[in-house]
């Protein structure tokens, strides 16, 4: 049997929040945890692929 439509406003707290984590989980990772390269720092990889095949 399907639930009943509740609206927003008369769920429960436990009810909102639910539903409130499942809205928020769009993203696969958590931004706050995502590090930004550093511009100063030295790059080891190759720029580009093809001038390092000779």
């Amino acid at each position: 049997m399907t639930e009943k439509f509740i609206p927003y406003e008369k769920m429960s707290k436990k009810q909102r929040r639910e539903l409130d984590a499942k809205a928020r989980n769009l993203w696969g990772a958590d931004p706050r945890t995502r590090v930004v390269p550093n511009g100063k720092a030295y790059k080891r990889k190759p720029k580009h692929k093809a001038e390092l095949e000779y």
